[in-house]
């Protein structure tokens, strides 16, 4: 790999986070004449697709958990790393990686450092004992970040009360981007069809990892009034994760009908173009991806009304926020848009103008302009 202008370094907990939401960025910078490379756990795959684009790996073992001593060893193997290879510039995600990337690149003498936060761990609502735990840690390592990425006001807000200073050393861009493109059409595989659905059936889609975060028992609550209300309605989940085969044993001796666990597949747009309703009711959220590619759809949205969904869907215009645990709410809303084609329409075509602002093209020129500002020319 030849070094034209220098070395940057991509720093994430797994590659199926650098893989889902880094690639442009690491194209971007690959364009501009840098070597690109990324230090982050293979455990869940995807590290071959990063690979794939000229990115050289290091696999570092670590651990979501921040309790877990597997990031011992992450920390001795960064390490490792640093000492044997200066990068000028380090781009930091993930809690654990961030925290343990930007105190080792401190103290081995490393280029800058940015952090971006998909979502501070301690928000409004969280439990405690997160805001005893990452606040703190946050805060001490405010010292070794040259420049913090946010993607909400919330976090926006919080960054200001540590110490960072607007335009300066702290930054606001529009999430990680959405390929509008992508989002216009899909492929023409019918999966309606394949699931025996009819064209004016009603399908209510949730993508989203299986998690506790997610939230899909708050769905499925909501679910099983809707049904005795509705007919022809039907849920498709989509998504992988730890609490799949709970939620499918969950779904199957609580007998609640029209449930479909669609298989994971990256053909999203096409389960998008099928759907009616989308919905993503998370107990926490930095800015959802999934939300803003249903949005790109053209698809009206109910969402939990928490951090990072606040700042996308406008109440009543582009989708419905709805507050944690209100069964009745959640399915009053869907219940609302699947008995109104109209409804449906105006606010997904509203949807559709706003996330404009979040599109691929112009996150990308937002992080080019951060990137200039701590790159080598």
């Amino acid at each position: 790999m030849t070094n034209t202008k220098g070395k940057v370094l991509f720093v994430a907990t797994v590659y199926t986070h650098v893989a889902a939401f880094h690639l442009p960025f690491m194209q971007l910078l690959q364009g501009k004449g840098y070597e690109v490379h990324a230090a982050a756990s293979p455990d869940q795959g995807r590290k071959e697709e990063v690979e794939a684009i000229g990115v050289r790996c290091w696999e570092i073992p670590f651990s979501r958990s921040p309790y877990s001593l597997k990031n011992w060893r992450a920390f001795k193997e960064l390490y490792r790393l640093f000492k044997s290879c200066r990068f000028d510039l380090i781009h930091v995600h993930t809690p654990v990686a961030s925290f343990l990337g930007r105190y080792l690149a401190r103290i081995t003498g490393q280029g800058p450092v940015l952090y971006t936060a998909h979502g501070f761990h301690f928000y409004h609502g969280a439990p405690l004992r997160n805001w005893l735990f990452y606040y703190p840690a946050e805060r001490l390592a405010a010292r070794w970040t040259d420049g913090l990425i946010v993607m909400n006001r919330e976090d926006y807000d919080s960054a200001v009360k540590m110490g960072f200073r607007s335009g300066e050393n702290l930054f606001y861009v529009h999430g990680v981007g959405v390929d509008l493109k992508k989002f216009a059409g899909g492929t023409g595989i019918n999966i309606r069809e394949k699931l025996g659905l009819g064209k004016n059936d009603i399908v209510v889609t949730c993508v989203a990892e299986f998690s506790a975060v997610k939230n899909h028992t708050f769905l499925l609550q909501a679910w099983s009034r809707f049904i005795a209300r509705t007919k022809d309605t039907f849920l498709w989940m989509a998504g992988d994760g730890g609490l799949r085969p709970y939620f499918e044993r969950w779904v199957k001796e609580k007998r609640i009908g029209r449930v479909h666990f669609l298989k994971f597949c990256r053909d999203i747009p096409q389960v998008l173009q099928e759907t009616d309703i989308f919905v993503l009711v998370s107990r926490r959220e930095g800015l959802p991806r999934s939300l803003m590619e249903a949005m790109a759809a053209g698809k009206p949205v109910v969402a939990s009304n928490v951090r990072g969904n606040r700042d996308l869907i406008d109440h009543g215009r582009t989708g419905f926020l709805v507050e944690l645990g209100d069964v009745e709410g959640l399915t009053g809303y869907l219940e609302l848009l699947a008995r109104d084609e109209n409804l449906r329409l105006a606010l997904g075509r509203a949807g559709r103008e706003k996330i404009g602002d979040y599109s691929l093209d112009k996150v990308l020129a937002e992080m080019d302009a951060v990137y200039s500002r701590y790159l080598p020319g």
